[in-house]
């Protein structure tokens, strides 16, 4: 069980090269990134150096979030935003040694958002492996992200297919699937092949994944059944501080060892 700190949601009080050092101490063995961009990558990598953590993941910029976007990859008219979006992300992630780059669809639907999306993942598909660097999509809850394009995971599948690139695989948020699906077992059974990363938290609360509907011994059992053998991602939002809230890391290595 290999656990990655998003460092979007933990630690927020301190600053990136702090809150990298703290998941290093807390016992991770990774992290991941909303939006780094406004830290150096060289820092970024120099800190990822000096604890031995291994960078997951990272989002493409959403957009001017003030204004409602939330990515831009399913936007129609905006394809050399998009583009560019994928392009930064793309760099600042082989500069810091990530593993994935995760494409925020936007808020869109219809015929000319699907045209836009497989647009911009095919052009980051190719771009991606010239980098070596994984492409995630993501299906979110309808409650968390309004709007938002990919809003089942069923149409996540369909739009990798399209795809047809080995680069563009599954973000499994066992939160977001939750939400929309029931059940996340059933999926993780049926579309294990496509899982390229991770990520909990506790349902419906999004804290820490030690309570709420959603038995993590459990999912951690069905991802060793498919072979996953890629981090988990912990996105959560603490109840409190994230240090007094990390018993369930132990807690949930108990169960599985």
């Amino acid at each position: 069980m290999k656990l990655s700190a998003n460092l979007g949601y933990l630690w927020p009080d301190l600053e990136v090269l702090e809150a990298i050092q703290a998941a290093k101490e807390a016992g991770f063995e990774g992290v991941e990134f909303h939006w780094p961009y406004v830290t150096h990558a060289l820092d970024v990598a120099l800190a990822a150096e000096a604890t031995g953590l291994a960078i997951v993941s990272l989002n493409t910029v959403g957009g001017d979030l003030a204004r409602g976007d939330f990515g831009l990859a399913a936007l129609p008219g905006r394809s050399d935003e998009a583009r560019a979006s994928v392009d930064k992300a793309l760099a600042y992630a082989a500069d810091v040694a990530a593993q994935h780059v995760h494409v925020l669809a936007g808020k869109a639907s219809g015929a000319a958002a699907e045209r836009a999306y497989l647009d911009t993942l095919g052009y980051a598909a190719e771009r991606s492996a010239t980098y070596g660097i994984g492409i995630l999509i993501e299906p979110m809850n309808p409650v968390d992200a309004p709007g938002y394009y990919l809003d089942d995971i069923e149409t996540a599948v369909r739009t990798i297919r399209e795809v047809g690139s080995p680069q563009v695989r599954l973000l499994f948020d066992c939160y977001h699937i939750a939400r929309i699906h029931g059940d996340v077992e059933p999926s993780i059974a049926a579309y294990g092949d496509l899982i390229g990363h991770v990520q909990i938290a506790s349902v419906p609360d999004r804290n820490e994944p030690d309570t709420g509907s959603v038995d993590y011994a459990q999912v951690f059992s069905a991802l060793d059944r498919i072979g996953y053998t890629g981090f988990i991602g912990a996105e959560y939002r603490p109840r409190s501080t994230t240090d007094r809230g990390l018993a369930w890391m132990r807690m949930l290595a108990d169960s599985v060892s």
